[in-house]
């Protein structure tokens, strides 16, 4: 599933992939898989992009149950 919640928080920080992957000390390959929902993150990197996109964990990788198909 697309992270597209990632996407927009960095987007709404003028933020480019490369900019957010150095800022938490990875690829932008990383981060452009992670928003692609090809990659699934370790929680102590999860924290890490929250902090600096400033919301929290159930803001950018919580998935809402209604949004889900089943």
């Amino acid at each position: 599933m697309k992270n597209l919640k990632m996407k927009a928080a960095r987007a709404a920080l003028d933020l480019s992939q490369e900019e957010l992957a150095e800022k938490v000390n990875v690829t932008r390959q990383t981060i452009g898989m992670i928003e692609a929902g090809k990659f699934n993150p370790s929680l102590q990197l999860c924290i890490s992009i929250c902090r600096t996109l400033r919301k929290t964990l159930n803001d950018i990788f919580w998935e809402d149950k209604e949004n889900e198909k089943n």
